[in-house]
């Protein structure tokens, strides 16, 4: 599995792919990375990138940033109509490559602008995946590993069959796992975290 690094540090807990700055790259989002990677060939000077929170798409922004020199909108889908279209017309001008993130799909943000709208109906589009079973491991393993608490060598197999493969459950669960070890002060065993995850009613948890 690849691993992309930038040179940033960013305080607090994290979770998923947004666990310090580095992006793990596997089936479900190489596609993604490999476009904005080659943004020279772009056949417009904009993309936009989609994908569930926690993906990594600000990371992947920064990371863009860092290659092209370009210019990132994150939470695309949230600004204003004419802010769009005007950042759409300068990076046109300018040859300046703009990358456009959001949670959904450009055809599903709520855009009245008829040019806007139009425009984002013909730029390249990229989507971040929901994790693949061995970025989905890879990242409960990284997850684990940066909260800090020490934690059993079977856990993140455990894990990976139980819990939701999403970049929102494993945040969620190794979040609680790693409070339940500190307040508790004790090491993140399989049968810790049963306990943990199933006083917290944290779903889904499926049998053994």
């Amino acid at each position: 599995m690849r691993q992309i690094s930038l040179p940033f540090d960013r305080p607090g807990h994290a979770g998923a792919q947004d666990v310090g700055d580095e992006f793990l790259v596997s089936d479900a989002n190489r596609i993604a990375v490999r476009h904005l990677e080659n943004w020279q060939g772009w056949p417009l000077a904009i993309s936009v990138l989609s994908g569930p929170p926690l993906s990594g798409r600000s990371t992947l922004g920064r990371h863009f940033v860092a290659m092209s020199g370009g210019t990132v909108i994150d939470d695309a889908q949230a600004q204003d109509d004419r802010t769009l279209f005007n950042a759409w017309n300068e990076a046109q001008t300018a040859r300046r490559p703009l990358l456009m993130i959001g949670d959904a799909p450009p055809q599903q943000w709520q855009v009245a602008l008829p040019d806007l709208r139009s425009r984002l109906a013909a730029v390249p589009h990229v989507t971040l995946e929901q994790p693949d079973e061995a970025l989905a491991h890879a990242l409960i393993e990284r997850s684990l590993a940066s909260a800090g608490a020490s934690y059993a060598a079977d856990l993140p197999d455990w894990l990976l069959r139980r819990i939701e493969r999403s970049y929102a459950a494993i945040a969620a669960v190794t979040r609680l796992l790693d409070e339940a070890a500190l307040s508790s002060g004790r090491k993140i065993s399989v049968a810790m975290a049963k306990e943990a995850l199933h006083a917290a009613g944290f779903l889904p948890i499926l049998p053994d």
